[in-house]
């Protein structure tokens, strides 16, 4: 049994232990960039819209912090890199910026600095030798990862600079697509305040289109570096596009993609992963983590509003991907939050509510099938991928 301090242990596919960083981090950005008025208004704002879509009331405080994730046994937790003013104040459409990559870095920087500052209470793992050498320590532990692929550069040979940076940071995996088309690859609907029909008609994106030039030079540099590929957020065909991108380079499928925060189509949401979605990630040895937030994870299921229909809704959706792949070994969790996913499922509203999560999967899977899922699965992965460098063709 996987174990963190004589503790069974859950691995976070995805979650964004940054975001209750962010105020801080704009105070430190603007004394170096001398615009203090920007960047505090910025923070101020996105404290704001963290209150609102996340906290569940307004004097609440973060969903994904070490003290949480000590609370509820999470050992790991896959930590989100993203600025949302990066993408929130641009057009849908506009092409990267060339600031944004500085940005990652620095937020990035901003992380590390707090863990520093907390050593003993959280650490940060930037290879697999130093994740190894940190489980069973006790202390919880953060790897940093990207959402967002507008964020890695304005054309191919900056897009390979910036790459070759973040694997020398530590970055184990991009999620290439975000919530709205940056020129990198065509995106599903992700609010979950608009319907797909409205999104598509106030954010159009070309049709027929899955990634651009941009987006397969993001693909290359990512395997290049041994950066593992996230395909959530994809609409099919960018998804398509990704896979065979990777066929063509790899046609023995030894290189893994991942599917951090997903759900199974159920119902009618684009966001949500098909039939032939789902085997194709299995196809490649890749996990599928599944997402903590009530829009994609009850849309088409009838399911009560209690922490015991949360936990029968997430089960729906591990036991559909068992069935479309003979197993459990390609399942995991990714709860996505504090990523603006509010309402999150109920009873799972935050990182110390993951130990019920876990005892429900011990008593519905056994110990061994629950291990996989509860964290098995996303380690094999990491260990296996995450900085293998590979020579380009």
């Amino acid at each position: 049994m996987i174990r963190r301090g004589g503790l069974r242990m859950l691995v976070d596919l995805h979650a964004h232990f940054p975001m209750h960083l962010l105020v801080d981090e704009q105070q430190r950005t603007h004394e170096r960039a001398c615009v203090w008025w920007r960047q505090r208004w910025q923070g101020r704002v996105v404290e704001l819209i963290s209150r609102v879509a996340n906290y569940q009331g307004p004097g609440d405080s973060p969903s994904v912090t070490e003290q949480q994730m000590c609370e509820g046994e999470v050992g790991v937790a896959l930590s989100m890199l993203y600025q949302p003013f990066n993408e929130l104040t641009e057009s849908n459409g506009a092409p990267p910026r060339g600031s944004y990559f500085d940005d990652l870095v620095d937020q990035r920087q901003t992380v590390e600095d707090y863990a520093a500052a907390h050593a003993g209470a959280v650490a940060i793992a930037h290879s697999v030798s130093e994740l190894d050498s940190l489980l069973g320590g006790g202390v919880p532990i953060l790897i940093h990862a990207v959402e967002g692929g507008f964020q890695l550069g304005r054309d191919p040979a900056e897009v390979r600079r910036n790459v070759q940076e973040l694997a020398g940071l530590g970055i184990a995996y991009v999620t290439v697509a975000h919530l709205f088309f940056r020129d990198v690859a065509t995106n599903a609907p992700a609010l979950p305040f608009l319907p797909d029909w409205l999104y598509n008609l106030a954010f159009p994106q070309p049709k027929g289109e899955g990634l651009t030039s941009l987006g397969h030079a993001v693909i290359d540099a990512m395997v290049d570096e041994g950066i593992l590929i996230d395909l959530t957020h994809m609409r099919t065909q960018s998804i398509k596009d990704v896979l065979a991108q990777l066929d063509a380079r790899d046609p023995a499928r030894e290189i893994p993609v991942l599917a951090t925060h997903m759900a199974y189509r159920f119902g009618g949401l684009q966001y949500s992963f098909d039939d032939e979605t789902i085997t194709a990630v299995a196809a490649r040895g890749g996990v599928l983590g599944c997402i903590l937030c009530e829009h994609f994870m009850t849309s088409g299921l009838s399911v009560a509003s209690s922490l015991e229909g949360s936990l029968d809704a997430l089960c729906r959706h591990i036991d559909k991907i068992h069935e479309l792949t003979g197993s459990y070994d390609n399942i995991g969790i990714g709860s996505d939050l504090d990523g603006y996913i509010k309402p999150a499922l109920p009873g799972l509203e935050e990182m110390s509510r993951m130990k019920q999560l876990q005892a429900h999967l011990r008593t519905r899977y056994g110990d061994a099938e629950a291990e996989k899922i509860s964290g098995g699965n996303a380690l094999r992965v990491l260990r296996a991928e995450w900085g293998r460098k590979r020579p380009r063709p």
